[in-house]
This record gives C-alpha cells, structure tokens and sequence, in this order.
C-alpha cells in the first residue's frame, strides 16, 4: 500500500497550480484507515487493533474498506486545548498527520509507531501532540514544513463546511481535562495570507488539497513557499516539482494554468521556479489581468499501467459502480497485480486483466492470463454481476481453460474466451476457439442473461460453426461471430461473415434483443449484404457493418461503407432505438458523409471517421471525418443515453480538432492519443482532446457510464503522460506501459440564492455572493451575461465583484453562472433588483 499522501493535489484557484504530489519510500502506504466523524471516545489502542486487523484481512475486504473510507471527507479537527495551543486545526490518519498554525502547515510523514513515554512535553520537531493523548508516535518520520514567506503573520483561521461528527476526549478522571463536543470541517481556510489571497486546505480521506484563492487584482507572484525538512528541491525535465525527505520523495506535478471566457480555454504558459533560498514560486506567462485564471477540472484520474518490460492496453469497459475493467497485454515479469487468478507470466507474453476501482487509485484485482507461449488480451465485457469477459488470441498449447467449450488449441494459434469471476480470483470458464490454421479473437459483448458474442478473424477451414449464416469459409481469411452461451460450454450460434478474399471482424455490440451488429473491414467484392446503405465496395477495402438477427441465421442488414480508396472500421456501439455507431480510419477522400462535423477529409494520409447508421442501416443519421493534416485513426468508440458519441484513437497531426481539451496541443512525440465527444446529431464537438507525451502514444479502447464520464485505455512510451490521482504515477521502467484514463463532465450549475439580492442604483462596487450547488473551480458569474470577476469559495458558493456602474440605474439585471467544459454550461437566471433613490 502507497501513502495516503500520494495524491496531494495543490491547486491554485483562479491561478490553477495542478495536479499530484506522490510520496514514494520505504514506509509508503497505497491508503490508510484512520477515525471517521462520527462522534467517537476509542482508545488508540483500540484503533490499532482495528488497524491490525485490517492489514490480515484478505485483499477484496481491503479495497472495499479503503475505498468506502476515501470516499469520506478529509476532517480538519479544532483545537480546543486537546494540544499545543499554537496549532489551531489538524487532521490525521495513518502515515501522516497535519498540523496548522497561523505561520506554517507541518506536515508528518511516517510509517510504524511505537509507544512512548506518557509526560508532557511543549514542543517537538513536529509540534507535538500531548503525549496523553496520542500515546503512539512515528518510530520513523519525516516532517515538512510548509511556510508562506513574506506572508501576513496573523492570518484568521477559520474553519468551514462543518462536518455532522463530533470528536470527545475523555481522558484520565479528572472532568476539567476532558473536551467534548469538538467541531470538525471540511475546510480550514487562512484568510489574507497575502493581500487579496486565501489560503484554503481540504480534501478527503485519500487525498489532501490545498487551494490559493486570488482574487482580481491581487499579485499572485506574492506566492512564496518554503519547504523545511526537504533535504533537495529540484525540478524535473517534466517541470515536476520533486521535494526529497528521509521518508520518501514528494512530487508536485507541474502546474497547468489558463483563462477560460465565453466556453473558450487559452492556455497560459507557467511553472515552477526555485530560488537560491530553497523557495518556490511560480512563474505565470503573460494573461488577461482583467480576467481570473482558473484550473481545469476535468481529468479525474490518468494512470500508467505496467511493469518492466512491455505493456499495451487494448480494451476496456466499466461497470455501474464506475470501476474500470482493463484488458491487454503484457511482457512484464512484475506488472502490477493484486489477488490475481494466476500471480505469474507463462510466457514471452501473457495477457491481462486488470480491475480498476472508481477513482483509479488502486487495483480492485489484477491477473496475468496466459500460457508459455504469446497470448494477447484484445476485447473485453462486463456484465451486471462484476463478470468479466475477455477475448484475445493466444498460441500457448496450455493456455488457462475451465468448463471448455473447446479444451485444446486447434492450430498455430486460436482465439480464447475467458470468463472471470467477480472478484478476480477464478475462472467462470475459460476456452479455446478455433480450428486448424490461424484465429484471432478481437472483439466482445455479453448481454443481460450472461451469453457472449465474440468476433475475430479466421483461416481455418474448420472453424467451429453452429447455426450458422455462412457455413464455410469464403477467402483466405473471412470474419467471424460466435455466441457462447452463459456457461461458455456451447456454441449457440457460430457463423463465417466474409467473401472471396479478407475480411477481418474487429468490433461487436449488441442490443437488448440479442442482434448483433459487427464492423470490420473487407476486400472481398462479394462480402455478403442485405438491404444495404451501400450495396457495392468502393475502394481497395471498405469498412463494413452488419446487423445479426439474434439466432445468426438472419442478416438484418449489411452494408459496405467505404469510398475509393482504403477504408477501415475498427469500433461499433448501439443505442437503445437500434442506432449503430462506427468508427474508424479513411484512407478515401471521397468517404460517405452526411451531417457532418467536418465535411472532408483533413489532407493527410488517413483521417478517423465517425458513422451513426439509422436502426435498418438504409441510411446515414451522420457521417464525418475527423482528423488534420497527417494520419488520423480511431480505434473506439462508446454512446451515452443521450446519443452522444466518445471516439478515442491516435493522431500524428498537429492540428487535430480540439474542443474544450485537457490537452490543447500534440505532446510532441510521433503519436498522441485523442479523445472525442461528439453531440447526438454529429455536427459539432462537445469536447475533444489530445492525450499524450514526448513519445508514442496510442488509445485503443472506450467506455462511458451513465454518468457521462469516459473511460479510456492505451498505451505509451512517454515518460511525461499525463496523469492525475494516479494508481502508477511513472512508468514501470520498460518500453511501453498500459495507461487508464477517465475523463469526467462539468455539471451544469444552479443557483439557490443571492446575497444580497437588491441594491439602491448610484451605490458603491460590492461582493455579491452567490448560493447554489454543482459549482466548480473556474465557474464564472455572469451579470446580464457578460462575466464578471469571479472567486470559488465552494461548490456551493461563490463572490463576484459588481462594479458600481452595473447598478448605476434603476431596474432588474440577471445573475447566472457559467460552469466550464467539457460539458458544463449555463445556470437558469436569477433577478437582482436595482431600486431607485
């Protein structure tokens, strides 16, 4: 387990300073148990028992402790004479404890404890507790000081969001030693550290967050942090900041600053700087003074995934709890994994699954599976009970079976279907599919009853069919489709799809009937159709799509879909009104568009495309391109409940079409990933971003849940990846590491109240201060619709500076809030009344 101190974001509002600091050494802990805030009077003993307890517990019971505890706001606790009078608030937990004074923030860092001698004691290194109270202490700690130089010495510290627990003391027999009914809070806030600047801790259990509120006009290069007790400072080629202690190393990720107006973002160059006295201070590019610079908040985690060797995520999906299932493969002898199914590599390669939970800051499980030979994880499903579904290939003649439909490798090498339990553990069955030659599983769906429609590539002759459309093979290579029924010991329906030369099934969803509709690419000029969009192929190869009735005797539709040149499909999605969604790579200028974001082809080699096809695939509801100027490819793509596309993949252009990103410009490698949300009609970006680094990077696989949030999976070379509350925050040393990144939406704000909510026209400039909920850092106030400077207090709360001639006459002006992208928008308006003299 890492140190809950792993995530400490530092965020500067409206002067955004991003992202993590991770504490790595020998006493790290993933996360840590620590007091909730319910009213309490347990010993400390008592607590380490439970703590105890909790490290034997087996590892599924762990993560289920951990993460409902993270879920819990972090508590800073009000010091009522418990300890030494200069420390006004603290928080605490094992592995670190928090202490604040007017002047510093001392932050503990250590593992073990051991008991010590009970008398009091006014100070140690670390402002220490009263020994009676806190009768364990750090055997090994490592102690951070945290000062503002040239700050206010008597900062107001306030406590805010108050928290329904209480903490008791009731300690010794003496009554008047005891201290009860002890508020706590979300939030401590330092109110003028600086002129116009605010200092404001908070966080929950796994992650701590400090905040430097800047109101308009004040200078955020007043900013001066010292750190005592970091041995070295330095800051990386990535512009990290790292802190070296005895306990670990403390890194705080570069900061990512930009000014947002009207829903456009422009980025802001910034960063770190050390001075000769060990201070850091931050260096801002030239902005908009007038306007307030805020963070993006829209990246909820981003994690390498991998070990030493080289390790590539092909495909994921997620469950209705929003955990992350993850599939691919690995050549890492120590790729990280947690109670596995099977705890070591078998061969050159082996593939993975990986189960991610809701915040990705840990492994829910983790496996290799595979044989002594190469295997492959390519596709992966998950079902309403936490079941997964994983097809790759393999070439391992002992490659893991249980309950086979097929025991044993058919040829040189066969696809496999894998079913995992809940929990990670186990094999709900586990099978061979192929015949003689070469097969290749590259895609998976699993409906409501458990059954799983598998897609790939075959040559075999004797691929093993039942029930099927097409009985033989028809070229040297013909897709295929199979369904196995829930106990993965019979084949329902097993189909060839193809015609008199290659064709490749690369995608498969399928709906509530039980039809399935597939994508791939063919070259075959006789691939079979039924009631075509487009009856005849194009080009040297077409995409096409085909729609299975749920028995796979029936076509129900199939269609080329391609222009004159090389046109490839790669990922298909289904809406509930029977809508199937495409996408993949035109190498064709002239590919079918309709609708469309972007009309032509971008100009470089290949561009990715999008295509929603109507429920009878007679006819294109959209279709577009989307790429720039070099190679462009989508890998994947997912559909919300609103019709809303998410398209992820790789583009070499620096010029792909960005909206609202995360990422404005090409990490500066040969490849980037991308991600893409587009609206239901197709005719415009919701969001899209680059993801990547100074090497390759590549996505392949997405998922979105209900929520709206996506979820992707890849893999890069880059040392600089983008990551945030990370599980692995550096690669694992070797080529190319795996990479999970979830992506979430900005709510759209209400507004519950104005303070005040009338003014006499002619009066002087004031705060307004305005109530409501889903606000986010960087949301703005906006006075009958223009924005007006604008600082986030909570997600409930915000100040806005009104001029004295916006209530220079009489009348009624509107108030509104306007959260950022991605998603986001705009509040309903509020009346402000403006009376006369």
């Amino acid at each position: 387990m890492r140190n809950c101190l792993r995530n400490i974001r530092p965020i500067v509002l409206l002067l955004p300073l991003a992202s993590g600091i991770a504490l790595k050494g020998p006493h790290s802990r993933e996360n840590f148990p620590g007091r909730t805030d319910a009213p309490i009077s347990i010993s400390r003993a008592d607590a380490a028992a439970s703590i105890k307890a909790l490290e034997k517990a087996d590892h599924a019971v762990q993560v289920r402790v951990m993460e409902s505890y993270a879920r819990l706001p972090l508590s800073f606790e009000a010091n009522r004479g418990q300890m030494d009078s200069d420390v006004k608030f603290f928080s605490r937990g094992n592995g670190y404890c928090i202490f604040m004074t007017p002047t510093e923030a001392v932050l503990t860092l250590g593992g073990g404890s051991s008991p010590q001698p009970k008398g009091p004691k006014l100070r140690e290194s670390i402002l220490a507790l009263d020994p009676s109270v806190v009768a364990a202490r750090p055997r090994r700690t490592a102690v951070l000081r945290v000062k503002l130089a040239g700050a206010n010495p008597k900062p107001q510290l306030t406590g805010e969001d108050e928290l329904p627990g209480k903490v008791n003391y009731f300690i010794g027999n003496d009554p008047r030693k005891w201290r009860t009914n002890i508020g706590t809070y979300a939030k401590v806030r330092y109110r003028e550290v600086h002129p116009g600047i605010d200092l404001v801790h908070y966080g929950n259990q796994r992650q701590l967050e400090y905040d430097f509120v800047v109101a308009p006009g004040a200078d955020p290069k007043a900013i001066r942090l010292g750190f005592e007790g970091a041995e070295k400072m330095e800051i990386d080629a990535r512009g990290d900041l790292l802190l070296h202690t005895p306990e670990g190393d403390v890194r705080q990720h570069k900061p990512l600053i930009y000014q947002e107006s009207d829903g456009t973002r422009t980025e802001v160059s910034g960063g770190y700087s050390l001075s000769r006295r060990n201070q850091v201070s931050f260096e801002v590019g030239k902005y908009d003074r007038g306007r307030p610079l805020i963070i993006d908040p829209t990246l909820s985690y981003s994690t390498y995934l991998g070990g030493s060797g080289s390790d590539v995520g092909n495909a994921i999906a997620v469950d209705s709890a929003r955990n992350a299932y993850v599939t691919g493969a690995t050549g890492s002898t120590d790729f990280p994994i947690a109670s596995p199914f099977q705890a070591a590599i078998g061969g050159s390669s082996d593939a993975f699954v990986t189960k991610l939970n809701a915040t990705g800051s840990a492994l829910v499980y983790s496996t290799y599976l595979g044989g002594s030979s190469g295997d492959y994880g390519l596709g992966i499903a998950v079902d309403s009970a936490g079941n997964a579904y994983v097809v790759g290939d393999t070439d391992s003649t002992n490659f893991p079976t249980a309950n086979p439909f097929q025991a044993a490798i058919g040829g040189s090498s066969d696809a496999f279907v894998t079913k995992l339990n809940a929990t990670g553990s186990g094999l709900v069955y586990s099978t061979y599919l192929g015949g003689s030659g070469g097969d290749y599983g590259l895609g998976i769906a699993a409906d409501s009853a458990g059954n799983a429609y598998v897609v790939g590539d075959t040559n075999s002759t004797n691929f093993p069919t039942a029930s099927p459309f097409q009985a033989a093979i028809g070229g040297s290579y013909d897709a295929f489709v199979t369904k196995l029924n829930a106990p993965g010991s019979a084949l329902v329906y097993s189909t060839y799809l193809g015609g008199n030369i290659n064709d490749v099934a690369a995608g498969i969803a399928v709906d509530s009937a039980g039809n399935a509709y597939v994508t791939g690419y063919t070259a075959s000029t006789n691939f079979p159709t039924a009631s075509p969009f487009q009856a005849a192929i194009g080009g040297a190869s077409d995409a096409f799509v085909t729609k299975l009735n749920a028995t796979g005797l029936v076509l129900l539709y199939s269609t080329y879909l391609g222009g004159s040149s090389d046109d490839v499909a790669a990922g298909i999605a289904v809406d509930s009104a029977g809508n199937a969604y495409v996408a993949g790579s035109a190498g064709s200028t002239n590919f079918p568009t309709t609708s469309s974001f972007q009309a032509a082809s971008g100009g470089g080699v290949n561009d990715a495309f999008v295509t929603k096809l109507n429920a009878t695939g007679s006819a294109l509801a959209y279709s577009t391109y989307l790429g720039g100027s070099s190679y462009d490819s989508a890998y994947g793509i997912a559909v919300d409940s609103a019709g809303n596309a998410y398209v992820t993949g790789t583009t070499l252009s620096t010029n792909f079409p960005t909206a609202s990103p995360i990422q404005a410009t090409h990490g500066g490698g040969e490849n980037d990933a991308f991600v893409t949300k587009l609206n239901a009609t197709g005719s415009a970006l919701v969001y899209s971003t680059y993801l990547g680094g100074n090497s390759y990077d590549s996505a392949q696989g997405i998922a979105v849940d209900s929520a709206g949030n996506a979820y992707v999976a890849g893999d890069t070379e880059s040392t600089n990846f983008l990551t945030a509350s990370p599980f692995q925050a550096a690669t694992g040393g070797g080529s190319q590491d795996a990479f999970v990144t979830k992506i979430s939406i900005t709510p759209v704000p209400a507004i519950t109240g104005l303070n005040p909510s009338r003014r006499i026209s002619g009066g002087r400039a004031f705060t307004l201060t305005v109530v409501g909920r889903d606000f986010v850092s960087g949301a703005t106030v906006r006075w009958n619709g223009s924005a007006r400077p604008t600082i986030f207090v909570t997600a409930s709360r915000l100040w806005a500076a009104i001029s004295a001639a916006d209530i220079a006459s009489p009348g009624a002006a509107s108030v509104t809030v306007f959260n950022p992208p991605p998603e986001g928008g705009t509040s309903t308006r509020v009346p402000f009344t403006i009376n006369g003299n």
